[in-house]
């Protein structure tokens, strides 16, 4: 007989994760079909910040804001390993200009013409108090005014740039916090299946049947269906589970660019451009950094979304306005992209469109939620949003509990990273500074599980590169639902800046052995 579940989350994002965790934490029981892997579109291929979102203060956000800025020291305690502060340096000058593409640049400018689109100091400097004082903040430092003149944060910008202001956001390792949320759900009961394609949703009486193919393929009842899609939202609606609708989603791109590192301190870079836009510099995977975001409206198929050479130029030539050493295509070592499924707010940009999240229930049946929008820094608030929605088919299920709630391998204290990683080199003296910590940064406390009793780095098995391991590899397998070598070298990790094409498709042939062998 097909089983029978509370709750079937459609989709393996963070939304889909993060709510399929809530759930089976609240005593239902629960399964996740994702159709290819985890975090496998917009949910890895973020920016990589925890952050309230400082330019949406231009667009009167002031609760995404909030709800973003209260969230960061929440989900930083309970993820040290994969989270952890960033100070962020916003270059002044007096030349910086704004378009008219924002309520507030609109308002200032027929308020004060004379100011002819300049975006003044004290309109930055209001907006990042109420940045430190909107959320709460307890962990993070707040704004501070600091000389960019023969300091480490000045070196790599144009001598133009005398001034800045610097405050707080966090980092996170987009694609392993979807993997851990699934893996914690599991761990308390759920079902998650990867590479299980979910053909159709129909109401059968109180309950939904769901047909599935791939991994998990077969026949499955629920009591409630989550529609988390993200950027397949809309066509799970109406090809799916076959409903009218006309809510809909705006699929935005967001391409980044990766070059060698262009900077030697930890701080990130936040520079405002003169079309109204603003992009990050960030240190990334401690040899490179990180450039993004575009924001540009994308038409096709989500899964064909990449940096197009117009982007990457858009981002090379927003860059070399800040710094002194120019940047060309040859610089750049990797790029990614991915399609955020805002809500269609019917905004005129895709810049304009809000990032806040939109929970729509079908109850004409069997309860049916479609997630919209939404943000990486606010998905376990939007799970307890749409536990909201559901509560009421549930009243057996218990109270929320996931804020502070450790997630696997978090264990530990938000400033303890460090005596992790010494830790583990006393008790494998066979890793260096440099693997310890990318193994504290993965899996916190859960390394030692991976490294289990080796007494060398021989006892790990095969050694693929870049100090990647059988036996590391085989956790992800087992623990991790990794199926190929992209699963593992570009989602739960970005080891593929660093292995040989031939080091990965040696990995690959490895991988697809041991599923045969299983």
């Amino acid at each position: 007989m097909a089983e029978t579940y509370d709750l079937f989350v459609i989709g393996g994002g963070i939304n889909g994760c993060g709510i399929a965790r809530d759930a089976q934490g609240r005593g239902l029981s629960v399964a996740l079909a994702e159709m290819e892997d985890l975090a496998g579109a917009t949910s890895s291929a973020s920016t990589k910040l925890f952050h309230g979102g400082l330019r949406y203060l231009e667009y009167f956000e002031f609760k995404l804001v909030r709800h973003a800025l209260k969230e960061r020291e929440t989900l930083l305690r309970a993820m040290p390993h994969i989270s952890w502060p960033m100070r962020f340096v916003l270059p002044l000058s007096k030349d910086m200009r704004f378009d008219n593409s924002t309520p507030t640049s609109r308002i200032l400018t027929a308020v004060m013409p004379w100011m002819k689109g300049r975006r003044p100091n004290w309109l930055i400097r209001l907006g990042l108090f109420l940045y430190d004082n909107l959320g709460g903040r307890k962990i993070l430092p707040g704004t501070a005014t600091i000389s960019l003149d023969d300091t480490p944060e000045g070196a790599p910008l144009q001598d133009r740039f005398t001034k800045a202001y610097e405050y707080s956001d966090c980092w996170i390792e987009d694609s392993r916090l979807v993997i851990l949320n699934a893996r914690d759900a599991e761990q308390r009961g759920a079902k998650i299946m990867v590479r299980t394609k979910v053909l159709s949703a129909a109401r059968e009486g109180e309950l939904w049947r769901i047909e599935m193919d791939g991994e998990g393929a077969g026949t499955v009842y629920a009591r409630a269906l989550v529609n988390a899609g993200g950027p397949w939202v809309a066509d799970v609606v109406r090809n799916v589970a076959r409903q009218n609708s006309s809510e809909g989603v705006r699929l935005v791109r967001g391409s980044h660019i990766v070059t060698r590192r262009l900077f030697d301190h930890d701080k990130c870079y936040f520079f405002q451009g003169t079309d109204g836009r603003i992009i990050f510099a960030i240190p990334y995977e401690t040899d490179f950094t990180l450039i993004g975001t575009t924001d540009a409206e994308h038409p096709g198929d989500p899964r064909e979304a990449s940096c197009t050479p117009e982007e990457r130029d858009y981002l090379l030539r927003f860059a070399n306005e800040y710094f002194k050493q120019t940047l060309t295509a040859e610089d750049v070592v990797w790029t990614y992209s991915g399609v955020r499924p805002l809500y269609d707010d019917g905004a005129k940009s895709a810049t304009a469109a809000t990032r806040d999240y939109v929970l729509s229930l079908d109850q004409a049946g069997a309860p049916m939620l479609s997630v919209f929008g939404g943000k990486i820094t606010t998905y376990r608030v939007l799970a307890e949003d749409a536990w909201d929605k559901l509560a009421r088919f549930f009243p057996q299920a218990g109270d929320k509990w996931t804020a502070g709630v450790p997630l696997p391998g978090g264990d530990f204290p938000v400033d303890g990273v460090q005596a992790q990683i010494g830790a583990l080199m006393v008790a494998y003296p066979f890793l260096n500074d440099a693997w310890a910590r990318r193994l504290v940064r993965a899996y916190g406390t859960e390394a030692k599980d991976i490294l289990a009793r080796a007494d060398k780095a021989e006892d790990l098995g095969l050694a693929f590169g870049a100090t990647l391991t059988e036996a590391e590899v085989r956790w992800l397998m087992t623990r991790e639902y990794a199926r190929n070598a992209a699963d593992v070298v570009w989602r739960r990790s970005k080891l593929g800046l660093r292995m040989t094409a031939d080091q990965i498709a040696t990995l690959d042939a490895f991988m697809a052995e041991q599923r045969q062998a299983t």
